[in-house]
């Protein structure tokens, strides 16, 4: 009789275990299948409201074996707040990842010769970024030197967590900068012309504007030094530009060069009041260190690289040869 008894009971469990495998089952590589990339947990948020909302996406076949599953083991289901990439995952290694905290990595980009308007602009369109810099102002935000942004955001690529303020990624940037510029201006040369690290900054932020090749670039700024040191005006495109601001529209003329504007270096002697980009280390490090030579004047051959001459009539020829191809 017991022996019959311990049967029956052995029968039963493989029972149960047979039937709950096949229930189960199908949850085991089913994929999930949502309509968008990422997903948003909020706090509080429960696996029974999510699972429906997914089914109501036809994301799974059907929450009731999940539901039971977390049941079963509902210490794996309790989700943390926060923006996920799971679309295309098994639907119970999406759950894993959600309950882990396993968080996406989304990255911003500042890009060499960026002006602080177009980092706005980028701000303003990067996913899952709280745009909190009310009418375009970071000044709350940072300790500019001059109360003025431009030039002072470091060019890198910064990694966030969604939901993450534009704010503190300006902040951040601008922190770097402060230390990258003051790490250069310890390291500049003693012959050089400029005062103080923010007439190092503006430079640096021309001298990205001017560069076509980074090889160029400390023969460049040798050539503003040059200049400086004669007491020559610095006489660069870019300024002006920077100065016209929606004005310009893709040609500088007479006009423009004869214009009175603060950042026009035809008509106002050293350095704009400001940066006029963010420029990049390799630009700081030309602005404090750059090359000797005996170059005044240098033209764009019209491929990226300049000529530099040492005279105005060498540099009118050059001008003839390469701007008006005569």
């Amino acid at each position: 009789m017991i022996r019959v008894l311990f049967l029956g009971v052995v029968i039963i469990f493989v029972a149960i275990c047979y039937g709950t495998y096949h229930f189960f089952e199908p949850i085991r590589n089913e994929t999930l299948q949502l309509p968008q990339k990422y997903i948003e947990i909020p706090q509080g948020e429960t696996f029974t409201r999510l699972c429906a909302k997914w089914q109501s996406q036809q994301a799974l076949t059907s929450c009731l074996p999940y539901k039971l599953y977390s049941k079963l083991y509902p210490q794996k289901f309790t989700l943390k707040a926060g923006v996920y990439n799971v679309n295309g995952l098994p639907v119970l290694s999406a759950i894993e990842k959600l309950n882990n905290g396993d968080i996406a990595d989304f990255t911003f980009t500042i890009i060499e010769g960026d002006t602080y308007n177009t980092v706005l602009e980028n701000l303003r369109s990067s996913a899952f970024l709280v745009f909190d810099i009310a009418d375009g102002d970071g000044s709350n935000f940072t300790q500019y030197d001059n109360n003025h942004p431009e030039g002072w955001l470091y060019p890198d690529t910064y990694h966030y967590e969604g939901g993450t303020r534009a704010s503190a990624l300006i902040a951040r940037s601008h922190q770097k900068m402060k230390r990258v510029l003051a790490e250069t201006w310890a390291k500049r040369d003693d012959n050089m012309a400029l005062k103080n690290e923010y007439e190092a900054l503006i430079l640096a932020s021309i001298i990205e504007k001017e560069s076509g090749e980074a090889a160029e670039r400390d023969i460049i700024s040798s050539v503003f030094h040059n200049r400086l040191n004669k007491g020559m005006r610095l006489q660069t495109d870019p300024t002006v530009i920077y100065g016209l601001g929606a004005r310009f529209k893709g040609d500088i003329t007479r006009a423009h060069l004869r214009e009175f504007t603060p950042y026009n270096t035809y008509r106002i002697d050293r350095f704009p009041p400001t940066p006029i980009a963010m420029p990049s280390h390799d630009a700081l490090l030309a602005a404090v260190q750059p090359a000797q030579t005996d170059y005044f004047y240098f033209v764009s051959k019209g491929n990226g690289a300049h000529h530099f001459s040492k005279s105005l009539q060498e540099h009118n020829r050059a001008v003839r040869k390469y701007i008006l191809n005569q």
